[in-house]
This record gives C-alpha cells, sequence and structure tokens, in this order.
C-alpha cells in the first residue's frame, strides 16, 4: 500500500448507484416551476456544486437561496420516495473488503437519514465514522465537511485517499492535502473526470487497487 492509510468513501453516485433516482428528483424539482427535464447523460455532463449553480445553468437564469430552497425540499421528498429500489454498486462490497479496516464514509446527503440507510444496507460496521450533512438543505461543498470528519478520525489529511464520483470530491481532497480517485459511475461524465488529470477507474475495486498505490 502507498502512503495513503486512511480510505474515505463517498455515498451517494459511488458506493450507491442513485444516478437514476437523483435524476428522476432534480426532474420533479424542475417541474415544480415548468423547468426543462435532464436526461441522465445531459445531468453527468453538467452537474457541478455549489447545486444551487448547477439549477442556474439548467433554468438559463439565478436561482436565490430561498428557491433553492424550495426546490431542494421537493428533490429530496422525491428522493426519499424512491429510495427503497436503489442498489448497492455491483462491486462495492468488495470494494471496501479490499481496502482493509481503515475506512469512512462522507457523504453530503443528510446526516439524519443516511445513518440509518447505511445500516439498512449492512454497512456500518465496515466504516470508523459515518458523517452526512448537518442541517436540511443541500447542496454546498464537500471541503469543510471533510476537513471536519478527518478531525473527527484524528486522521491527518496526507495520509487520506477519498474515492468519489465528482470534482468536487477532488476539490475536498486536495484542500485536507489528501489524493483522490474518481470514479466513472456516478453523476459525472468520464470524459469530464479523465481530462482533469487525476487518477480515474471504471469500477470501485480498480479505484480501490488504484488507491494503494498513492
Amino acid at each position: 500500500m502507498g502512503n495513503r492509510t486512511h480510505l474515505v468513501w463517498d455515498w451517494n453516485g459511488t458506493l450507491l448507484n442513485d444516478l437514476h433516482l437523483v435524476v428522476a428528483a432534480t426532474n420533479a424539482a424542475f417541474a415544480s416551476i415548468a423547468g426543462p427535464a435532464v436526461t441522465p447523460d445531459e445531468h453527468r455532463r453538467n452537474f457541478r456544486r455549489p447545486i444551487s449553480e448547477y439549477y442556474a445553468g439548467v433554468l438559463g437564469r439565478a436561482v436565490g437561496a430561498d428557491e433553492f430552497g424550495v426546490l431542494d425540499g421537493i428533490f429530496h421528498d422525491a428522493y426519499r420516495d424512491g429510495l427503497t429500489s436503489v442498489a448497492l454498486a455491483a462491486d462495492a462490497a468488495d470494494a471496501m473488503r479490499e481496502w482493509g479496516p481503515h475506512q469512512s464514509l462522507l457523504s453530503m446527503w443528510f446526516h439524519s437519514e443516511l445513518v440509518p440507510a447505511i445500516e439498512r444496507y449492512g454497512l456500518t460496521s465496515h466504516f470508523l465514522r459515518v458523517d452526512g450533512l448537518p442541517g436540511t438543505v443541500g447542496g454546498g461543498l464537500k471541503a469543510e465537511y471533510l476537513a471536519r470528519h478527518l478531525a473527527g478520525l484524528g486522521v491527518d489529511g496526507t495520509r487520506t485517499v477519498l474515492i468519489g464520483d465528482s470534482l468536487d470530491d477532488a476539490d475536498a481532497a486536495h484542500s485536507v492535502g489528501g489524493a483522490v480517485v474518481l470514479y466513472t459511475g456516478g453523476f459525472t461524465d468520464p470524459d469530464r473526470l479523465r481530462a482533469s488529470g487525476l487518477p480515474v477507474a471504471d469500477t470501485l475495486s480498480e479505484a480501490v487497487r488504484i488507491a494503494k498505490t498513492l
């Protein structure tokens, strides 16, 4: 294994294969204001954080904090309704086993819903710590939450590698001196990930193998 001894997993779009549900919930939010529907490919090409900026790009106009709060609520209501039908990524369990004991999970989904979901999927024992988003409105950047997550673990960022599906995951990892492997099976178009010049993997098991070399 390389110098990175702790692995932080992303949840949505990485361990959890929920792209189709995220797109459906996004379209429910847009439909509430007579906005356009997006396809999965469009979502993967254009999605970014803060999510209010992604919404603004799709809608062709600014989205203020109050309006985003309403849209985010509609998104999450639709997301919750469909969550029971969502499976883990095909090789998620194998990939977690392949890394070993020193791993944790940081999600930008709400902590109060994330923790019981992790329990339902039978994954709690894999992680030294599970952190989701405090509060009730999402959509921000991951960096500050990663710093808090690692502080709670007592883990130095320079000893850390993050596996996630977005460029925001990369920005977060770099903000703490960590490394990242980007996974093509989630919310971001693979070409966008590869254009970053960062390590990219098409499966989670491959991502772990790369992470071990960093």
